[in-house]
């Protein structure tokens, strides 16, 4: 069996911006979130995304995010075209011209749906097994009415024969490849959904139970909803602290949370001394009981020599993410005479945050002096503490 993954779409209704299954809810991206849900569903398909191709770079980071066992059996994504239709039969016939034998059931899958259940996925499997070319719908709640032109009512349908249309669509491969090369032949365009299609070369299509709970994610309103029902499933919250020191040491610069501060001094350390990136790295580390930043990248080590410590940081954040949780909250404090922190404390909280890949208000970066007492107070070093707030899904949960 192999799942195609619609997700070349831009998603415009969501808003300007980055599209829709790239932008972040709970942690990880939208794509990233339905890819495992559809690995836990469907262990052993074949998972193909079909995604634009102004989007390899996103697509690879959210593939990155994945832990181990989600990443498993997601085939290298293929380019979609201008419209679903197109998308979805670019998706069909790679499965067709891949290594391996063509499936014998494909499931053809929205990525802005994220809430597709193991049982939605096996209700799909087996009615695609049975009929060849299967949809999931749920009865609709509220009276439809058809509009004319004039927007009059020019008809009232009866509610009980009508139903709302999701995905998973579930066909014999075949049979649906089949339907996408004659509608593409014939210049049959503008078939919204994979059904149409099927329709369209007149094969019937049987309608089976679907879940109330799919969602589609369409606007912002949908992306808050969404992020609300993820992080309800993230039960396990942990804390970490992180603390670091560096002394100070002939140089033109310090590095501060990514930012490049001009100074007097440089700070001193075997990568580029980033005090406040390493405290930040250690906390998140510390939330996850997962050693600290000297047991990931050992100093002693050579490749770690003049290292950006956002590589660090990144890092951390990925660890989180691929335990399936999401950062809720960074909270640092730099301790030094000086430089001044306070000019450069938005342009550093961005930067942390854009590593992390967390959005600006889940970041908070304070400076205080020691009031020239200690190594501080003395300018002979500046050091860093802060606190990571880790949401997790319990233990297999």
């Amino acid at each position: 069996m192999a799942i195609v993954v619609v997700a070349a779409g831009r998603g415009s209704r969501v808003g300007e911006g980055t599209p829709k299954q790239y932008r972040s809810l709970a942690g990880r991206c939208v794509l990233a979130h339905g890819l495992s849900a559809l690995r836990r569903a469907a262990p052993d398909a074949a998972i193909l995304p079909v995604i634009h191709a102004d989007d390899v770079t996103l697509y690879a980071e959210a593939v990155a995010s994945l832990d181990p066992a989600s990443r498993a059996g997601v085939l290298a994504p293929v380019v979609g075209g201008a419209s679903r239709q197109e998308s979805v039969r670019a998706g069909l016939e790679a499965l067709a011209a891949g290594p391996d034998a063509a499936p014998g059931i494909v499931l053809i899958h929205d990525a802005a749906r994220i809430f597709a259940s193991d049982a939605l996925i096996a209700r799909a499997v087996r009615a695609a097994e049975v009929h060849g070319a299967a949809i999931p719908g749920v009865p609709v709640a509220d009276t439809i009415k058809e509009i004319a032109p004039d927007q009059s009512i020019r008809a009232t349908p009866p509610r009980a024969a009508l139903r709302a249309v999701q995905t998973p669509q579930a066909f014999d491969f075949r049979l649906i490849l089949d339907a996408h090369r004659r509608a593409a032949q014939s210049g049959a365009d503008g078939l919204t959904d994979d059904a149409a299609v099927a329709e369209w070369a007149g094969r019937p299509v049987h309608v089976f139970e679907g879940d109330a709970a799919n969602m589609k994610i369409t606007s912002a309103e949908d992306l808050a909803a969404a992020e609300a029902r993820l992080i309800r499933d993230l039960v396990d919250m942990r804390m970490g602290q992180g603390y670091d020191v560096h002394a100070l040491g002939p140089g033109d610069h310090v590095w501060l949370g990514g930012i490049k501060i001009s100074h007097d001094h440089g700070l001193v350390g075997h990568s580029d001394a980033d005090v406040l990136s390493h405290a930040v790295t250690d906390a998140l580390f510390g939330a996850l009981s997962d050693g600290d930043i000297g047991s990931h990248f050992p100093p002693s080590d050579p490749q770690w020599r003049g290292a950006d410590s956002n590589i660090f940081l990144a890092y951390a954040a990925r660890r989180v993410r691929e335990r399936g949780g999401m950062i809720a909250h960074v909270d640092a404090t730099v301790v030094c005479e000086r430089p001044k922190v306070g000019p450069h404390r938005d342009a550093i909280r961005a930067s942390l945050a854009r590593t992390m890949e967390i959005s600006l208000d889940r970041v908070a970066v304070k400076a205080t002096t020691s009031e020239k007492l200690g190594f501080t107070g003395r300018e002979e070093g500046i050091a860093a503490l802060a606190v990571a707030t880790v949401r997790l899904p319990l233990a297999g949960a």
